[in-house]
């Protein structure tokens, strides 16, 4: 389980195909690792994968062909949100966060407001009616609240903060995000489906 809140923007420095399936070797660019072992669980921009080695730059992960369906995916020199698994003991900053990308949203819009950015974002459409005005959704592994929603697509402010300690700044329209729906959504409609269904 993760928050959301990124702890440092890491660096794909290794990829190597074993099959349909990819094996990195990630940068964490000074994230702290002492307190990361053999299994643990890291949020790469949003996806939840398994630390399967720790060396004194980063950690290495094996990435299935299932994740790479799902995702925008992993390439070499990629820079990407890193985020270690939340402890019970954690202030929860962001929201709820399980790191399973739900689909691919698109970037339609990315200007200057100000000092923040304006990101329209188009969400798939099976996806969409999970998105709320001033709820929250996590776009590669950020944790952000929309700010408004027309059909497929919402619009997110993103503060100097945010831009400076993501790759959330690396975006243009026309780029594609992971994109993780917020978990108590998905909890709330299936209750409500199985109420309708056995009532």
């Amino acid at each position: 389980m993760f928050t959301g809140i990124i702890q440092a923007v890491g660096r794909v420095d290794n990829v190597v195909p074993r099959g349909a399936d990819l094996r990195l070797h990630i940068d964490v660019n000074g994230l702290d690792m002492a307190d990361v072992g053999l299994g643990d669980s890291i949020a790469c921009n949003g996806v939840c994968l398994t630390a399967i080695a720790v060396d004194n730059t980063g950690f290495e992960v094996d990435v299935s062909a299932e994740t790479l369906r799902c995702t925008i995916g992993f390439v070499a020199d990629q820079r990407i949100n890193l985020e270690k698994a939340m402890r019970v003991q954690d202030r929860l900053g962001g929201h709820l966060v399980s790191g399973h990308v739900d689909g691919v949203a698109e970037i339609l819009r990315f200007d200057a407001a100000g000092d923040c950015m304006e990101m329209l974002v188009r969400a798939p459409h099976i996806l969409s009616r999970y998105v709320v005005t001033k709820g929250s959704v996590t776009i590669n592994g950020v944790s952000l609240t929309v700010n408004s929603v027309d059909q497929a697509d919402f619009s997110i402010n993103l503060i100097p903060h945010t831009l400076q300690h993501t790759n959330l700044h690396l975006l243009t329209a026309g780029s594609h995000v992971n994109l993780e729906i917020d978990m108590m959504a998905r909890y709330a409609e299936r209750i409500l489906n199985y109420a309708r269904e056995f009532a």
